[in-house]
């Protein structure tokens, strides 16, 4: 179960009628139900007998329901049920993770993956609905897998919002002091790290701090990066590696100068528009599909090809923060699912 789930289960029972919605999620029960209160949730174990029952369970319940949302397309089961029972793809809404849409580059990488992408592709052609607020992802599921679903958009779930009494004010401004850098928002490899670092050896011996959290992700390619950074960097790389709740990680973002974010397709959604809500200098690069998003609603960012050190004006800076504090509410987002339930 991914993090965005709990809270957005909250969401739902918080603004919607509960008994009109119910959750399947995969993992560890007893860890799941410590997280979520049991309103409607099954949770599912993932090996044996369980796991059998648990999916005709989930099977039976798509055919029962008026609406399926689809926390993006992962689950090889999950996508396997679809191809064999296209009559439920019509009343089908993904939300698209990013993540799950750019598997299209994977799709020659062995036996099993060219499998399982041609059940994908099947499953995406016809699916009904393709929810996400990124434009460009949608252009790239009808260019890639020809989809034909209505699109809605959505912003999905709570990490895509901002809640302006938390951020209220201007976060705050670096006055002389040591200029604080966030790399990445996580240690998986999709992050590239170390392309990041060589644009910022040329400035190792200014007075910076570079913070990368490495506590959600890969175990292995953070111990890589953790490595890495201390040997090109020395005490000027501080490694994050312990989970901090959301009101800690949202303080610290505030004391951030400027963020850096070189993953090569839509990720760190969630950070990009609080960093930009605090008004916040952000570095993306231009060539994915957040990019024209964020650009085309009047946001200014800074290109990962011209990387450099220099903070965006305080005008542009509030403005940013302006632009993004009017549109990623809360009421937003319940709009946007009301929509969608009533659809």
């Amino acid at each position: 179960m991914d993090k965005f789930i709990p809270p957005y289960i909250d969401f739902i029972c918080r603004n919607f009628d509960q008994s009109e919605h119910k959750f399947w999620l995969s993992g560890s029960a007893r860890k799941n139900y410590s997280i979520v209160p049991n309103r409607n949730i099954y949770v599912a174990n993932r090996k044996g007998l369980g796991s059998l029952k648990a999916y005709w369970r989930l099977l039976v319940g798509m055919h029962k329901a008026d609406k399926i949302i689809l926390h993006a397309l992962f689950m090889s089961r999950v996508i396997f049920f679809l191809f064999c029972c296209p009559w439920l793809l019509p009343k089908c809404y993904w939300l698209i993770w990013g993540s799950d849409l750019y598997q299209y580059n994977k799709r020659e990488r062995g036996l099993s993956s060219r499998r399982k992408e041609f059940y994908r592709r099947f499953v995406i052609n016809r699916i009904g609905h393709l929810v996400t607020y990124i434009n460009g992802d949608i252009e790239l599921a009808r260019k890639w897998y020809g989809a034909k679903g209505q699109y809605h958009e959505c912003l999905m779930y709570l990490s895509n919002i901002v809640d302006p009494e938390m951020i209220s004010g201007s976060g705050s401004r670096n006055n002389g002091g040591t200029l604080k850098i966030l790399v990445g928002n996580s240690s998986d490899p999709s992050n590239n790290h170390e392309e990041v670092f060589e644009k910022l050896l040329p400035y190792k011996n200014d007075d910076i701090a570079i913070y990368v959290p490495l506590s959600y992700g890969n175990k292995v390619n953070a111990n890589k990066i953790a490595d890495l950074g201390k040997r090109w960097f020395g005490d000027k790389f501080i490694p994050m590696v312990e989970f901090m709740p959301y009101q800690d990680y949202l303080d610290f973002l505030r004391d951030i100068d400027i963020a850096v974010f070189n993953h090569k397709r839509q990720q760190a959604m969630g950070n990009t528009i609080s960093l930009l809500g605090l008004g916040k200098t952000v570095f993306i690069r231009s060539d994915v599909s957040q990019w024209q998003f964020l650009t085309g609603m009047g946001l200014k960012v800074g290109k990962f090809e011209n990387l450099n050190l220099e903070r965006m004006s305080e005008a542009d800076l509030s403005r940013n923060a302006h632009i993004v504090r009017s549109n990623f509410s809360e009421s937003i987002l319940v709009r946007q699912w009301s929509a969608i339930f009533g659809d």
